[in-house]
Order: C-alpha cells, then sequence, then structure tokens
C-alpha cells in the first residue's frame, strides 16, 4: 500500500476544500456544534438502495413507525461541514487500504460508511468470519479495500459470550498483549479507525505478562478487584503504543466512547429508549461511566500524539453529538416487527447503543472524510 497521504490530489477534493471551513482549518472543532434539520434532503441512501445494512439496524424495514430522526444532520458551530461525496472519498482512497478495528460500534460506522460511495460504485465482499463479526469489502475500479475487524478489547481477549451478549464466565483479558487479529494484518493499511469501551464494564480477569493482576466483578478468592478503567487504561497504552512506535506509517483516528440512551434499565432490565427527536445543548450530561472512559481517552491520547513515531494519530471526538442523539437508535426495532401479534404494552428487548441506518451515524462520514481532507 502507499503512503498515508497521496501524493496527487484531485481536482475533486481542491474544490471540495474550498468550501471545507468559514475560517482557517486550525480554527474550527467540527465537533462542537448542533444538531439541524436537514429537510428535504435527508440522507444519502435508504435501506432499499444499500443492501449492506445488518437486520438489528435495519429500522425501517424493521417497521420503526416514524422516520423523522433520519432528517437531522450535524453542523459544527464555527465553519462549514461538507457532506460526504462518495466519489470524492473513493478518489482519495485509490489504491488504499482502510480498517476499522473495535467492537459493534465500529461495524455500525463501516456499514454506514459502505452505504455511501455503494451509490457510486458496489463493493464486493471478499472475506469474512465465521460468525461474521469481521469482515473486508473491495471496490475494483479504485482499487481500495475497507475492513472492519472485530476486536472489542483492543487487546488479547478469551471470550466466553454468545452473539446475544450473555456470559457463561468472566472475559480472560490479557492488557500487555495487542490483539494479533489485527496485529497481523496492520502492515496492509494505509488508515485505521481505532474504537472501543463498553466491552470493558464486562466481568473479566485481567492479566500481564501471562499473569494475573486483578479482576472487574469477578468475586474470585485473593485476586485484587479493579475498576473497570484500569484495564481499559493499559489496554490503550498497549494498543496505541503498539501503533506509535511501529515502523509502518499509518494515518490512525482515535474514536472517542459511545454513550448509550438506555432510559428506566439497561438493556437486559428493560431499559428502553422512546425520544423521536434530539437533544439539545444542555438538557442532557453524559453519565459517570461515560465521562471516566472519556477521561481516559483523552488522557492517553495526548501522551500517545507525544511518542508518536512515524503515524499520524487524530482524535475523533464524537461522545458528546452521538450524546444528543436519543432518536437514533433501534430500540425494539432491532428486530422485525417486535410487536407483530402481541400485545402493544408487551415487554422486547431494546438497543439504545447502536444506530439506525440510515440515521445519525451517517454524519460521522462527513466528519471522516473532512479530517482526512485536511491533512
Amino acid at each position: 500500500m502507499g503512503s498515508a497521504v497521496p501524493i496527487h490530489v484531485s481536482k475533486n477534493i481542491l474544490n471540495m476544500l474550498q468550501f471545507c471551513w468559514l475560517g482557517s482549518p486550525g480554527s474550527c472543532d467540527i465537533f462542537t456544534g448542533e444538531w439541524v434539520k436537514d429537510n428535504p434532503t435527508g440522507p444519502p441512501y435508504t435501506n432499499t438502495t444499500c443492501d449492506t445494512i445488518e437486520h438489528h439496524q435495519n429500522c425501517m424495514k424493521n417497521g420503526r413507525p416514524d422516520s423523522g430522526y433520519i432528517y437531522w444532520r450535524w453542523t459544527p458551530r464555527d465553519c462549514n461541514l461538507p457532506k460526504f461525496h462518495p466519489k470524492t472519498f473513493l478518489t482519495f482512497m485509490r489504491n488504499k487500504s482502510m480498517a476499522f478495528i473495535g467492537d459493534s460500534i465500529s461495524r455500525n460506522h463501516v456499514q454506514s460508511l459502505l452505504c455511501i460511495p455503494s451509490q457510486v460504485e458496489r463493493p464486493v465482499e471478499v472475506y469474512h468470519d465465521k460468525e461474521y463479526r469481521s469482515k473486508r469489502w473491495f471496490f475494483h475500479t479504485h482499487n481500495f479495500t475497507l475492513s472492519v475487524i472485530w476486536s472489542p478489547f483492543l487487546t488479547e481477549a478469551k471470550i466466553f459470550e454468545d452473539y446475544d451478549g450473555h456470559a457463561s464466565g468472566a472475559v480472560r483479558l490479557h492488557l500487555d498483549q495487542p490483539h494479533s487479529e489485527w496485529v497481523n494484518q496492520f502492515g496492509k493499511f494505509d488508515y485505521v479507525e481505532i474504537a472501543a469501551g463498553k466491552w470493558f464494564l464486562k466481568t473479566a480477569v485481567y492479566y500481564e505478562n501471562n499473569t494475573i493482576v486483578g479482576c472487574h466483578n469477578c468475586k474470585i478468592e485473593n485476586v485484587t478487584e479493579l475498576e473497570f478503567d484500569y484495564a481499559y487504561r493499559r489496554a490503550l497504552q498497549t494498543t496505541l503504543g503498539f501503533i506509535t512506535k511501529s515502523d509502518h506509517k499509518v494515518y490512525t483516528l482515535f474514536q472517542t466512547t459511545t454513550p448509550d440512551h438506555f432510559e428506566n434499565g439497561e438493556w437486559n432490565t428493560g431499559g428502553y429508549c422512546n425520544r423521536t427527536v434530539p437533544f439539545e445543548e444542555g438538557e442532557t450530561e453524559l453519565r459517570d461511566i461515560d465521562s471516566i472512559m472519556r477521561n481516559v481517552e483523552l488522557e492517553e491520547f495526548k501522551k500517545a500524539v507525544g511518542d508518536t513515531n512515524r503515524s499520524t494519530l487524530k482524535l475523533f471526538d464524537t461522545t458528546r453529538l452521538a450524546l444528543l442523539r436519543p432518536d437514533g437508535h433501534p430500540g425494539p426495532y432491532r428486530a422485525f416487527h417486535p410487536f407483530e401479534g402481541k400485545d402493544p404494552s408487551a415487554k422486547v428487548q431494546n438497543d439504545c447503543l447502536h444506530w439506525c441506518l440510515p440515521g445519525p451515524i451517517d454524519s460521522w462520514n462527513d466528519l471522516l472524510i473532512n479530517i482526512l481532507l485536511r491533512e
């Protein structure tokens, strides 16, 4: 693969750069702003024009009755944010390889990203693992490879859990060993986005140097109980350390935590999300858990930027804009017509973490391409 930043910049990209900012590029924080109505434009694709949407996020097909949530767009406070232009993106990524490394939020983002350029060129799925969690697509005309790599802890982990999240034992998490699933492919990538977070709340036993150093919520005799942020910090140090010290030059986006919007319970205790409009700034705040995660992320990112060798490391700070969108989740419509044949008041499992497609997560692609083009 080529260098992380293409030498040749097309006329399309130069044209787009002309209206990316109202001020100078360094003066605009694209992650500070508000959600504004985007009528009548709406999303650049639908669930009928994109066939890579997983059924849990295919809210329209699953019977969600409202559609207002797709007509909002993230708008930075101090500058323009051009919409994601699929031809510009594919031109920029010609002869390149990009990977999203993380948990199901990373997979959710990749689905969104796939849906937009697929309106220009249809990608071919060239790989998937046994559980369809890691996948790879190829855009033949542009010689562009896009991957998602399932690595919810970013470091090596033995997970005893089924696809629906029901665990049969504590995770065995090696905090000092980056996950071989992505490490073994790292040299092929020009761009990576890494993200983690929610999996660190799970019951786990922590290892360093193949020795137990503690656990989280494991209740094992003579094993020190540690808070989840200890493990999260160590895993980020290991991951970012590997990237910044690697001889392979790669452009890395480090995505901050994505808050959920469960109300009156969690995913497995009857929590739900039935709001139909975004929050306004000041109407809600991060929960303590998300604040702790975000603080760890910002601290470790700052350290890593100072230690980087050849690679470029950028913060992809989507936490605040995600916080304001309680209306964009599948909720009960993670399943196909969940109330069909049931009492309307029946309790069904909700998904208030992932995003409907199309939905709010599509705006992340506007942010993504603008960060890349700034360079």
